[in-house]
């Protein structure tokens, strides 16, 4: 039975709910407890009733197993989560995406304990990300003069500390060449430098910035997965974050590139050296993401059918970069590739023959495709450095990588390939993932074939409107 008392204090009237169940090994009873307060305004016959039912409720639950631990909070209970996932295989890169998340997170409602927490507390927390100034920390920076001051002091290379830091080479350059870069690779930076990071750059002014509908939904998306995981535990009733409402995030057209700028693309690439055409070339034509093509193997590449087997991805992180598994498991898949990049690759392997004779013993035989000169990976951020530099080179516009990925569906959209193809090439785990990024770029399609059916079988001669 459960047990109700009432407790007046300075702070006004509670009810304490104790429910006694079984004992320990050593012949303790189990009391689990629950503690009522009275919203202002309410009389105390009706408390006493509320109080009651809550009791009723309390101990209902308690014998379906469901067990509620008062003490615990979220941000400890979030610290549980993220080592359980990680134990069970989460992606390096999710757990370090998840942790930045749990700054904010726990920051507003990690001190909350589990069982208290309500969808308004949720939505107040959504409300409040979506303001003015919520982003403290500076995203960006410009390098002082005191950074060049001190490579050339010491006469440190744009390559001897990009390999300090891990920061690509072209990141490096562009900050010294008077560009922003991120606060993140700033960092790094001045840690390999051992100078503090506002000595050498100076921040972005970030008052005005405000987070994104979409990075604001990310921040949604963990904690009720994390709320999901207590209530599968019984630690929690319900999961308040499926009742709260989030934002609602535009969903954006994909940046791609139409036929006539690839072919601009492709012409350029004639100039450039034959590692960069490779790999640029390859991008186009296969669709796969930046990191795929950087984990690329030669053990992975089949010449003599033509086939890529996509089952390696290349990341970056604060230690230098790594080998995982690619995004999704449907994204390990084999990509068939035309016979001009084939003869493009095996032009590329000789040419990388050479660096491994000149280089000799202190080639590092890492198996990558792509490569520094000496053997060694090459860091994802160098595409994105390069094809900005590239871009400039040769007046085309600005070059987004993915956008080559967003640009090869559009192509085989409209040259009727299906759905499922698309989808499979691009390594989507379901079509609905392809629907979703390119379902406008569908219904254009459909929209040309219904005129070129309305053509050829309803007007007369194969007459447009236009015609008639």
């Amino acid at each position: 039975m459960a047990n109700i008392k009432k407790i007046e204090g300075k702070t006004g009237v509670s009810y304490k709910i104790t429910v006694t169940m079984g004992r320990t090994k050593t012949g303790k009873q189990i009391r689990h407890y629950q503690t009522f307060t009275p919203p202002p305004g309410m009389s105390e016959r009706k408390a006493q009733k509320e109080a009651e039912k809550l009791a009723i409720k309390f101990e209902e639950e308690l014998r379906m197993g469901f067990q509620p631990d008062n003490k615990i909070t979220f941000a400890e209970y979030a610290a549980y989560f993220l080592e359980i996932r990680r134990k069970n295989g989460l992606k390096r890169s999710t757990c370090a995406r998840y942790e930045g998340l749990l700054v904010r997170i726990n920051a507003a409602i990690g001190g909350m304990k589990l069982v208290d927490l309500r969808p308004q507390h949720l939505n107040l927390f959504y409300q409040n990300l979506q303001e003015k100034g919520v982003i403290r920390r500076p995203e960006t920076g410009r390098a002082k003069p005191r950074f060049q001051q001190i490579l050339q002091r010491d006469k440190i290379s744009q390559e001897k500390l990009s390999r300090l830091s891990g920061v690509a080479s072209s990141t490096i350059r562009r900050a010294r060449n008077g560009e922003t870069i991120r606060w993140e690779k700033i960092q790094l930076l001045a840690n390999a430098l051992q100078c503090p990071a506002d000595e050498l750059f100076e921040a972005q002014d970030c008052s005005e910035s405000r987070l994104s509908p979409k990075t604001v939904l990310e921040h949604h998306r963990l904690i009720r997965t994390i709320l999901a995981w207590a209530e599968r535990e019984m630690l929690v009733p319900y999961n308040a974050a499926s009742k709260a409402t989030p934002p609602k995030a535009t969903r954006t057209i994909v940046n791609t590139f139409q036929p006539e700028e690839i072919t601009a693309i492709l012409q350029a690439l004639e100039n450039e050296p034959i590692k960069w055409r490779t790999l640029v070339h390859l991008m186009i034509v296969t669709g796969c993401r930046r990191g795929e093509i950087m984990g690329l193997k030669w053990e992975h590449v089949d010449l003599e059918q033509g086939i890529l087997c996509i089952c390696e991805t290349l990341l970056a992180s604060d230690v230098g970069v790594y080998t995982d598994t690619p995004k999704t498991t449907d994204s390990r898949r084999y990509i068939n590739i035309p016979r001009e990049t084939v003869q493009l690759l095996r032009e590329y392997h000789t040419e990388q023959e050479s660096w491994r004779e000149a280089v000799g013993d202190r080639w590092a035989n890492t198996g990558y495709v792509f490569t520094r000169d000496t053997g060694e990976p090459m860091h994802p951020d160098s595409i994105s450095g390069w094809l900005i530099a590239f871009s400039e080179r040769h007046g085309l516009r600005h070059i987004n990588p993915h956008a080559f990925r967003h640009a090869m569906a559009s192509i085989l959209i409209y040259s009727g390939t299906d759905i499922l193809s698309i989808s499979k090439r691009l390594g989507h785990t379901t079509t609905n993932t392809t629907l979703n990024f390119y379902g406008h770029l569908l219904q254009k399609a459909d929209a040309q074939s219904a005129e070129c059916i309305a053509n050829v079988l309803l007007r007369p001669y194969g007459k447009s409107d236009n015609e008639k």
